[in-house]
């Protein structure tokens, strides 16, 4: 008996030193907030425990705790991204339908302040504290678009910089700089945020198709995902020097950073986490989510990724697959 419970508790100290990698990635559950229309980025507001996910012609807001609606944002015609800035009490939503817009909300009561004329296909969005700017792209447009969160949300303008490629997303590194994908162009475009230009456009080979963007700022990475061939690129941010590439799903459409690891997820129901061991980089797991999975938004506090996802009806070959009515669901991974 005394051996047993020897072995026993060696076992039971092993387990709470094991590194966190190895305690492994999985779904721990699945909201149903409802609602109808596809689905973009996924923005995570984790000190007030919400989530703001575009649905196309309207932006949900819900709890991160229970999955509860807590408001519908509505009035967009092709929603994309959201960018909150609490300091002033706003949050920014593009809207890439018609000639592009991003609209301004109150971020207590949700209200609509106003709609910022912008560039064709307003896509991704975010905000960068270090120079205190709203920063979005646009596909159509080719260009990246900055503003100050304070801006007249009726008559602002914004500042556009041309980047030389249609843009999917984009990381900042809190100093000046932000690294934008150029899908069309393999290549991932720098601009300094100070003088307005373009610095440099590196190429992601051996990856191509660039649309997921992650930065870690500390180490001098980003980590890139990119469609064809289906890979994670590893790029130093001071250099432009790939310095890993590693197998991803199919139809990646976002990546992440945090707390050291990686994250890619895809269409194909698949969530990979990538981490680094003695300066190289390896597939720590891949995470079985579902179909339609490919977009995210990680809270760094409670290390909950959501990934928001439906039910697909069949669809013709070359065509992409439409959610069935009724099925849109939130899927909560951690470990």
């Amino acid at each position: 008996m005394r051996c047993n419970r020897i072995a026993s508790l060696a076992f039971s100290i092993a387990l709470t030193m094991m590194p966190l990698h190895a305690q492994g990635w999985r779904v721990t559950q699945t909201f149903h907030p409802g609602g109808e229309g596809g689905w973009d980025y996924v923005t995570v507001d984790g000190p007030n425990h919400r989530l703001f996910v575009t649905r196309t012609t309207h932006t949900q807001v819900i709890d991160t705790h229970t999955g509860a609606l807590l408001a519908d944002i509505a009035g967009q015609v092709r929603s994309h991204g959201v960018a909150l800035v609490p300091k002033v009490n706003r949050g920014f939503i593009t809207d890439g339908g018609g000639s592009g817009a991003i609209l301004v909300f109150d971020l207590k009561t949700y209200k609509i302040l106003g709609r910022i004329p912008a560039m064709p296909d307003a896509d991704g969005i975010i905000y960068d504290p270090g120079t205190d700017l709203v920063l979005a792209v646009s596909g159509d447009g080719n260009s990246l678009m900055t503003f100050h969160p304070n801006i007249d949300p009726h008559n602002g303008k914004v500042t556009t910089v041309v980047l030389g490629g249609a843009p999917e997303y984009l990381a900042a590194d809190g100093s000046g700089k932000v690294y934008v994908n150029l899908e069309d162009k393999d290549l991932v475009a720098v601009v300094d945020l100070h003088a307005d230009k373009v610095l440099g456009r590196w190429p992601v080979a051996p990856g191509a198709h660039p649309v997921g963007m992650a930065i870690d700022p500390s180490a001098h990475r980003l980590f890139i995902g990119c469609r064809k061939p289906q890979k994670m690129v590893v790029m130093n941010t001071q250099t432009g020097q790939v310095e890993a590439s590693l197998p991803i799903g199919m139809g990646n459409d976002a990546a992440s950073f945090d707390h050291g690891h990686a994250f890619a997820s895809c269409w194909d129901g698949t969530l990979t986490v990538i981490g680094e061991r003695h300066g190289s980089f390896q597939i720590e797991q891949t995470v079985k989510t579902a179909s339609g999975a490919r977009t995210m938004g990680i809270d760094r506090a409670t290390q909950q990724i959501f990934l928001p996802t439906a039910e697909m009806l069949p669809s013709a070959p070359g065509h992409r697959a439409q959610p069935k009515p009724g099925t849109f669901e939130i899927l909560v991974v951690s470990r």
